[in-house]
Formats: C-alpha cells, sequence, structure tokens
C-alpha cells in the first residue's frame, strides 16, 4: 500500500525521512512497514525504523488509479514526412490530428505481506497500462531489515545499519524514480509526465545497504536483463552493478537538505541496455508527433521520451533536494555514455548525453495539500564522435490539490521542443518538432 497515514510524514520527518537514518527505538504501525513507496511526500527509500513485532503473517492489498484528459496539439518543421505507406497514387505522409479527450484509464494491484520480523514482501501488478492493456506483473522483492527470523537478536548490532533488498523489481538508481509516476501510481509525482530520459528498469537484482546517522550508502547488482532466460546463444551477457551515496537531514523545524549520487555500469551487448527503455507502461503524453505510418495504440507507447539506445553504458546521477517550510527544489543532473551497437556490432566511437532537471514547488494549506510549480527538463548529446547534436527542451507549469491524503488531481501546462536537425531522420516528424497544451489528470492511491 503507499497512501499512508500522516504517521509517514511525522516518520520522514523525526527520522530524515528517505531512509538515511541509524536505526531508532520506535515504532511502525504496520501499515506503514508495508508499505512499498511511502506516498507522504518526499519519502525516498524506506526509513530505517524499528521493526514491527511479528505475531503471525500479516497482508495488505493496495492499489493505484490515474486518469488524464489530454488537450495537446503538435508540430514539425520536417521538410517532408514521406508518403502514405500503400498510398497509390502516393499521399502526403502527415501527422496524426490530435483532439481533446480523455487516455485509457490506468490501474495497478499491490499486494504486501509481513512474514517474519523485518521481513517484508511486496509485489505489484498492472491491472491496466497504456502499452498492455490485459494485466501482468510489474515486479516484487523482499526487504529484510531483521534477522530474528535465524535466531532471536541474530545480528543485531549489525541490522541496526543495514538492509538487504532482492527480487526482480525496479533497481535504486537515482532519486528521481521515487517521484516518477509508475503506471497509474502517480500520486508521489508533482507533474503529469516524468523526465525526458526516463531511467527506470526492472530486473532481477541485490542491494546491500549501509544507514549510519544522515549518511546512506548502497551497492546493487543486476543481471540487466529485463525479459529472463537462461539461454545464451549467442547473446553476449554480462552482469550490471551500481552504487549510491546519500547525506539528508533536517536541520531544524523548517529545513531539509538531502543529496544524493548515484552511478551504473552496464557490461552486455545484449543486456543492459535497458535503464532508458524498461519501462512497460508508457509514457503520459499519448500520440504525440507520431503520423500516420507510425505505429498507434499499445505498439507506440513511449511518445515524449528519449532513450539514447546505447549499450554498455555508465551513468551517473546527482540528486539535491531542498524543502525550507512550503517551498521545495528538487534537481537532477545525469550524464551516460555508452555505445549505440547494432546486435553484438559496436559503433567506432562512443556517445554521450547530458539530461538536467529543475522542480521548484511551493506546498500550502494547513496540511500543504495545495502545491503549484515548475519544471524545466532538457537532454542534449551525440550517439557518437561523428554524428550531429540531438537537443530537446521540456518545460511544465502547473499545480495540484489532494482532495484527501489518497486523492490527488492535477492540471499542467506542457511545452516540448526538439532542435531542426537531420539527426532525428529524414523523414522524422521529431525534426524540429514541438507539443505543446493541457494535461488534466486524477490519481488515487491506498
Amino acid at each position: 500500500m503507499k497512501t499512508m497515514l500522516m504517521r509517514a510524514s511525522m516518520l520522514a520527518v523525526i527520522f530524515s525521512g528517505a531512509g538515511l537514518l541509524q536505526a531508532q527505538d520506535t515504532t511502525s504501525t504496520m501499515r506503514d512497514y508495508l508499505a512499498p513507496e511511502k506516498a507522504s511526500r518526499n519519502v525516498f527509500e524506506d526509513p530505517k525504523v524499528a521493526s514491527p513485532e511479528y505475531d503471525g503473517v500479516k497482508v495488505s492489498v493496495g492499489g493505484d488509479f490515474a486518469l488524464q484528459f489530454q488537450a495537446i496539439d503538435h508540430e514539425t518543421k520536417a521538410p517532408s514526412l514521406g508518403v502514405v505507406t500503400g498510398s497509390n497514387p502516393a499521399t502526403p505522409n502527415t501527422l496524426v490530428v490530435m483532439g481533446s479527450d480523455f487516455n485509457l484509464p490506468t490501474a495497478n494491484l499491490d499486494v504486501n505481506a509481513y512474514l517474519a520480523k523485518g521481513l517484508k514482501m511486496h509485489l505489484r501488478t498492472y491491472l491496466s497500462a497504456r502499452h498492455h492493456n490485459e494485466a501482468w506483473v510489474k515486479g516484487g522483492y523482499i526487504q529484510v531489515d531483521d534477522l530474528d527470523f535465524i535466531s532471536e537478536g541474530f545480528a543485531s548490532n549489525i541490522m541496526k545499519h543495514a538492509r538487504v533488498k532482492v527480487g526482480m523489481d525496479e533497481i535504486n538508481y537515482g532519486d528521481a524514480h521515487f517521484r516518477r509516476t509508475d503506471n497509474a501510481e502517480a500520486i508521489n509525482n508533482p507533474f503529469v509526465g516524468n523526465y525526458i530520459m526516463d531511467s527506470f528498469t526492472t530486473e532481477a537484482f541485490g542491494e546491500v545497504y549501509g544507514f549510519f546517522n544522515n549518511f546512506s550508502a548502497m551497492l546493487g547488482v543486476s543481471n540487466g536483463k529485463l525479459n529472463q532466460t537462461p539461454v545464451k546463444g549467442t547473446n553476449y551477457n554480462s552482469p550490471s552493478v551500481y552504487a549510491k551515496l546519500g547525506w539528508d537531514k533536517q536541520i531544524n523545524e523548517d529545513l531539509r537538505v538531502r543529496l544524493t549520487g548515484s552511478f551504473i555500469q552496464t557490461n552486455g551487448l545484449s543486456t543492459g541496455g535497458y535503464l532508458y527503455s524498461a519501462d512497460r507502461a508508457g509514457s503520459r503524453y499519448y500520440y504525440v508527433l507520431l503520423t500516420q505510418n507510425d505505429a498507434m495504440g499499445t505498439s507506440n507507447y513511449a511518445t515524449g521520451r528519449f532513450n539514447p539506445g546505447f549499450k554498455k553504458v555508465k551513468a551517473v546521477m546527482v540528486n539535491p533536494f531542498v524543502k525550507y517550510n512550503g517551498l521545495e527544489f528538487f534537481g537532477l543532473y545525469e550524464h551516460v555514455s555508452g555505445n549505440k551497437a547494432a546486435g553484438l556490432t559496436e559503433r567506432p566511437t562512443d556517445g554521450d548525453y547530458t539530461q538536467l532537471g529543475a522542480e521548484l514547488l511551493y506546498r500550502f494549506g494547513n496540511k500543504e495539500q495545495f502545491y503549484f510549480g515548475g519544471r524545466y527538463n532538457t537532454v542534449n548529446g551525440k550517439d557518437d564522435e561523428v554524428s550531429d547534436e540531438r537537443k530537446i527542451e521540456r518545460f511544465n507549469l502547473g499545480g495540484g490539490w489532494f482532495m484527501t491524503k489518497n486523492v490527488l488531481a492535477k492540471v499542467e501546462y506542457v511545452s516540448q521542443n526538439y532542435n531542426d536537425s537531420a539527426v532525428w531522420g529524414a523523414t522524422s516528424a521529431l525534426r524540429g518538432g514541438k507539443f505543446n497544451g493541457l494535461m488534466l489528470e486524477a490519481t488515487i492511491g491506498f
């Protein structure tokens, strides 16, 4: 379950939230502890608090629902979009005609279980998504905060500062994935869309955490695969490694500061290329800059995003977060490099891209139930040393109202632009492409 009682917010403040503190002599409600992601705002990793006592298996079920009303226009400066496939006589290809209407509603189902003291399990199923209309499992994990299931008090001095997390789910690279929309789980995202380069992937992984005072560290390894199989064939498979270091402190009653740095290296040519393409749920800006020749519906689900398509990726992300009373800033700096290999054939030189993001919000109301603000997001770089530069720029302006702690309504204006360069393709609508307009979203999480 993700939308918690206000107690979760209080724990986040008292213990500097974000899971970055040493274990304390405190208690957490079972509902709070089982939450895979606390929907109380600005909680990142699970706080490292004392585990609830265990008196038998406890199971909780939660869900998320989201619906958008989209009123977006698009245009392109491309000199030609080619001709409509199969037309005779040849008919010039054009952008699809955009209207104003509702998108397909999305839904999640969460199952969380308390299996032993300090041992919890999470499983998420996408009931309906832009890319998949049928239900299918996104992933899950087991989180170990105590080893009492081995023997009471076993390694308790170590586990006060440690955590182990294993599963087949999203890996903990960067902080942006805590504020992103995960299909229907949109209550932690102050805007409607995710970042242009959406760093999110679900893989088989293991993570080890250390917490001490206001510092945390994490080391993880994954198999680099989105779809799992033991068959090697001619594939070049190799594990991915990643790490994260953070500092988070409630300086005083009014000011909280958090700073984290993350690194990931993927090593395979047939694996490890999923960091920016593994979200199989889909983006929020439906059908933007698609033409009559492009696939529609569930076949083209990532419109508005950009995937550099690298293999053997090396990426770093730095995320500052500052909250002073109702004023809130979240920043993102990301640099990724790699080889845009075709199959198992590498290009002579590597390429690199840089992503910048900045969110500035003001939350107000007696429970900070209202907010407004803006987000600026850019991506620029090259596929390799001899390619032309790609540039994408997005601006969001909007606000929201938490009608209850479980119900959020958002409105935003979005504008996204692509540079006018042949690098996008001879007949691509992305060349000098632009989309802008209004998005309204309602989301429920419990």
